[in-house]
């Protein structure tokens, strides 16, 4: 769908321009496993004969990423689809048979004696290009098995997706909320895309309404989904085990080389700042003028009278002007993305919910929106082309081998859009309203980016450890937690509804293990870059772009201390709880003012 102001949907065709030229590298993807199959053994023979190896191997898995992002992403335009529901199958298949061809290599280079590889790589100037990804094999090879047993568990890979591909088609196929009166009086149908713009709603029945109908629907099926979460975390821990970690949390860090201190560090920082979003929940109570706030009235703006429509277009041009301060050549490459067929913009029946950003290497990132017309979807926006704009340019700037970034590092890019955008309008809004507008979402974004997710992270560090002591762990086990943790990060001043307590049964991130952290640890450090950006201009952000240049070319921690941030320090989140209280103040004595 297209027209004057620039395109609604996304170009997958820039992947392949038919399903049969997919079918096409599908088949190709089947040869080049028989060719990297070819080199099994043959690994220590020589110089040559390892760099040839490498190659095969990765061009396999780039042509197979195009195959699997494709199928995937077609998908997403509509889960119902069953003919491509059949193309995501046969794609993850595939890709379960690339990781058992593969599987041999690692094991291979890890037999081999090190002053035999050391040797191998002066002798072979093309091994270069694989240094990083030579030294992290061997930082790995306490943890690397046999290579039958690595084939086992390349195998096995399909089968423990399950849990994942169960709940992804209950919640976005399958589960439905029913329906409610918006606030013209209006049946207007609660979905995954329209259930925070209810939550936004000034009409307090509204939200109620919304809040109960779709928590409802998790009610009915919550031992089914306890059922299923409980086998994605046994999942996390049977890998863990059988990879010689001493737990599944380190299991999840060990990939970043990020140690458990700053998962730990975080969960205490934000704790021992939980006053100020019991201060901040004492302030949401006394504007919206409650004698009882409830979980359903935490996201409605504080000031309800104002009206801020943001069409979409009008977003791309905010988020355009938010970026000024990153130079000209990343507003022109963020332009082009919005014009060339990089976003799905608007939401549909049965397409995926949410947001997010993906694409394969050689070709471009594209993003997925469900966009409404509200300022949050227009930090969405900013948020997921800042992830679209990381892909870019380590896309372009690296070997396939280091191109694709850490989610740790990944959510550093995507809130430094955020927190520009965010300066952009505090100093161009002028309208008083609309400034305490801002300053509320900004309030939002920490307690949704730092409280919120801190609290996932430490509810999923409790579910793995319940369940490596062998406890069990059912719908009621589930809840449980979740109440008091609830109870805990929102104080005395929230009254917690027993269906909030169901929140564990509908967050999708918890089917990918301690990943929400990163979000929290991710505004921290972008909250500190773009600081920098803004206050010391070029030199800051020829070290950011560096950072984005550089994917996954060494670890999370090493590549954000490059750009000018040390995250193994708890000071960075202190940082952030300390901006969080000088946004309270400035919002409170704001409203004292009035």
């Amino acid at each position: 769908m297209n027209n004057e102001n620039g395109n609604y949907t996304w170009k997958l065709e820039d992947i392949y321009v038919s399903d049969e030229q997919w079918e096409e590298d599908f088949t190709r993807v089947q040869k080049l496993i028989s060719e990297v199959e070819g080199y099994k053994g043959k690994l220590g023979k020589s110089a040559k004969d390892l760099l040839e190896a490498l190659n095969a191997g990765y061009r396999l898995q780039e042509i197979n990423e195009k195959v699997f992002v494709y199928a995937s992403m077609k998908l997403d335009e509509d889960n119902t689809n069953a003919k491509y529901q059949g193309y995501k199958d046969r794609a993850a298949g595939l890709s379960a048979k690339v990781q058992a061809a593969v599987s041999y290599i690692v094991p291979e280079i890890l037999a081999l004696p090190a002053d035999k590889l050391t040797e191998f790589r002066q002798d072979e100037p093309g091994l270069a290009v694989y240094s990083f990804m030579l030294d992290d094999i061997l930082r790995q090879k306490p943890h690397i098995l046999s290579e039958k047993e690595e084939q086992i568990i390349a195998q096995s890979k399909e089968v423990t997706q399950a849990a994942n591909n169960i709940f992804k088609m209950l919640n976005n196929a399958d589960l439905s909320f029913g329906s409610i009166k918006d606030e013209n009086g209006k049946e207007v149908e609660v979905t995954h895309g329209n259930y925070l713009s209810l939550l936004l709603s000034g009409d307090r029945r509204v939200r109620r309404d919304a809040f109960f109908v779709l928590y409802k629907s998790y009610g009915e099926y919550k031992n089914t989904l306890a059922s299923i979460l409980g086998a994605s975390v046994k999942r996390d821990i049977f890998y863990s085990r059988v990879r010689k970690h001493p737990s599944a949390l380190e299991a999840a860090l060990f990939s970043d080389k990020v140690p458990t201190e700053v998962y730990d560090n975080l969960i205490d920082t934000v704790r021992q700042n939980l006053n100020l979003m019991h201060r901040y929940m004492a302030l949401r109570k006394e504007v919206l003028g409650l004698e009882e706030l409830r979980m359903y009235d935490l996201y409605t703006p504080l000031v309800q009278d104002i009206k801020w429509e943001i069409p979409y277009q009008d977003a791309v041009d905010m988020v355009k002007e938010g970026m000024a301060p990153l130079g000209d050549t990343y507003v022109k490459d963020l332009t082009k993305g919005f014009e060339s067929g990089w976003v799905d913009v608007y939401p549909r029946k049965g397409k995926t919910s949410g947001a997010y950003c993906w694409g394969p290497y050689g070709v471009h990132p594209y993003v997925l929106m469900n966009y409404q017309n509200n300022l949050n979807n227009v930090f969405t926006l900013a948020h997921e082309m800042g992830h679209a704009m990381h892909s870019f340019y380590s896309y372009n700037e690296q070997p396939y081998s280091t191109a694709h970034y850490s989610i740790f590092t990944a959510e550093v890019a995507s809130t430094v859009n955020e927190s520009l955008l965010m300066h952009h309008l505090l100093d161009t809004v002028g309208d008083k309203k609309k400034k305490l507008y801002l300053l509320n979402h900004y309030l939002e974004q920490i307690r949704g980016t730092v409280f919120r997710q801190v609290m996932f992270a430490e509810f999923e560090k409790i579910i793995h450890q319940r369940a490596e002591a062998g406890e069990p762990l059912t719908a009621e086990v589930f809840t449980e937690i979740y109440k008091k943790l609830n109870e805990e990060y929102y104080g005395p001043e929230v009254v917690i509804d027993e269906e909030a307590n169901l929140e564990w049964a509908r967050i999708p991130h918890f089917y990918n293990a301690f990943y929400v952290y990163k979000y929290a640890t991710g505004l921290s450090a972008a909250t500190y870059l773009s600081k920098q950006i803004v206050e010391e201009g070029e030199v800051a952000v020829d070290r950011y772009l560096t950072f984005l240049k550089s994917g996954g070319s060494n670890y999370p921690l090493d590549l954000l201390k490059e750009a000018g941030v040390d995250m193994a320090s708890p000071q960075p989140v202190q940082d952030t709880m300390d901006l969080f209280a000088a946004l309270l103040d400035e919002m409170e004595k704001i409203i004292g003012d009035k």
